[in-house]
């Protein structure tokens, strides 16, 4: 095991701190707050763009330069971001000319998941911060050499959880932390929808997609519509499922919430039981984890009736004794355990999105670690990708945070690292 997987956590904290000034005054931003920030983003589909918007809408920014393997993405994007901002961004199909190519001062990483640990990387090396997407990687190996590589460089990364901004989600960390819901005994988080599907069946990608790079250090699989752009999310190689994508979401604001770190037992049972043929994630599935403090327990269903109450077919109950408490996007309800008790509702309004992305600018200028740094990122995202791991090895997998492993189960802890394909390496691989 390598050192640094299993001091990184306590490292993370300090790393900041003991790095010379010289290094944080290298870029220009860093020594004056007056420039714009210049940005790139890697990946302009639908929520690259949103993050892109969500940027400008901060201000104080520019999107020098944008990154897709899909050239109608990169032509209609760029137009978009010509009227938005009154400048044309420069447009690269590789990731790495333009981070050679253009002198930046940070980088959004909007990419599907499997590209995400490669394009940080890369970043990392031309010293750049980055704000990153969730999840923060495909496996979990991954996730850790990027935690490593980014206390060493000491920039500024933010993952994407965007619901840590959301005053919501924080009002309820408040609230429990007061002891007004009593001792939280369970968790329960879902989210119940009908997946939108398209055609699975193979077929030839659309001329402007460069198909094989967009798999890259993944499996090269068939082109279709169904894991085309966009639903990619539900594909096994390269989203991971809805636990991974959307779920994740939850995961990490009951993390935040309770102050969780990462499951010390995972179990999960479910499967594809409708869209067999169509999709290649559980469509229906059911993880228990147990944290330090209780267990929290994720659900989810992606097609048939809506019978579920839309107040509550997205969002986390927080079981107490005092009283139950269930927040979502907009709107957290405190249920009193007395009989009878009037039930309160709240409803705070956040464009989370734009506080995220707020939060991250602010830090970069100022040098400090924003929300959602990498090491919270890093924690999310192993939660949810040992729950697939325990789905997919169909066992009970046990989790050793402070060696970054999974115990007495190679089965399971094969599952940790996922092989690239050639000639794109691993980044544990180049740690070594």
């Amino acid at each position: 095991m390598m050192k640094s997987r299993r001091e990184f956590l306590v490292e993370g904290s300090t790393v900041l701190s003991g790095l010379a000034v010289s290094n944080l005054l290298s870029r220009s931003v860093h020594a004056g707050h007056e420039a714009a920030l210049k940005l790139g983003v890697i990946g302009v589909g639908w929520y690259g763009m949103v993050d892109a918007r969500a940027a400008l809408q901060v201000g104080g920014v520019e999107i020098a330069a944008i990154c897709d393997v899909d050239s109608e993405h990169l032509e209609k994007s760029a137009s978009e971001l010509e009227k938005l901002q009154g400048k044309r961004p420069k447009m690269f199909k590789l990731y790495e000319d333009m981070l050679s190519q253009t002198d930046l001062d940070a980088v959004i990483i909007a990419s599907p998941p499997h590209w995400h640990a490669l394009h940080l990387w890369a970043c990392l090396k031309h010293n750049l911060d980055v704000y990153c997407e969730k999840p923060l990687a495909y496996d979990i190996r991954e996730c850790q050499a990027m935690v490593s590589a980014v206390q060493r460089s000491g920039r500024i990364v933010q993952v994407g959880f965007q619901r840590r901004q959301h005053a919501s989600f924080q009002q309820v960390r408040d609230f429990i932390a007061s002891g007004e819901a009593g001792n939280i005994v369970q968790v329960d988080a879902q989210i119940h929808y009908r997946a939108g599907t398209k055609d699975p069946t193979p077929k030839d990608p659309p001329p402007s997609l460069d198909w094989n790079l967009w798999c890259g250090p993944g499996p090269l699989i068939p082109y279709s519509e169904q894991v085309g752009h966009f639903n990619w999310r539900l594909e096994k190689t390269s989203g991971h499922g809805h636990l991974v994508d959307w779920g994740i979401h939850l995961i990490d604001a009951t993390r935040m919430i309770l102050g969780l770190t990462t499951p010390q037992k995972v179990v999960a049972a479910g499967g594809i039981y409708q869209l067999k043929g169509i999709i290649t994630t559980p469509d229906t599935l059911t993880v228990h984890f147990e944290f330090d403090r209780c267990p929290v327990v994720w659900r989810h269903r992606l097609w048939g009736a809506e019978e579920y109450s839309p107040d509550v077919n997205n969002g986390i109950f927080f079981y107490g004794t005092k009283a139950t408490v269930f927040v979502t996007d907009g709107r957290w309800v405190v249920v009193p355990a007395q009989k009878n008790s009037e039930r309160k509702e709240y409803t705070p309004k956040t464009d989370a999105g734009v506080e995220h992305m707020r939060n991250f600018l602010t830090a970069v200028r100022e040098r400090k670690q924003p929300a959602c740094p990498i090491e919270e990122g890093y924690r999310s995202t192993a939660t949810v990708k040992l729950a697939m791991i325990a789905y997919e090895s169909d066992s009970i997998v046990r989790w050793d945070e402070s060696q970054g492993d999974i115990q007495d189960n190679p089965t399971a802890r094969a599952l940790l690292k996922r092989e690239y394909r050639a000639p794109w390496r691993h980044p544990a691989d180049q740690e070594a």
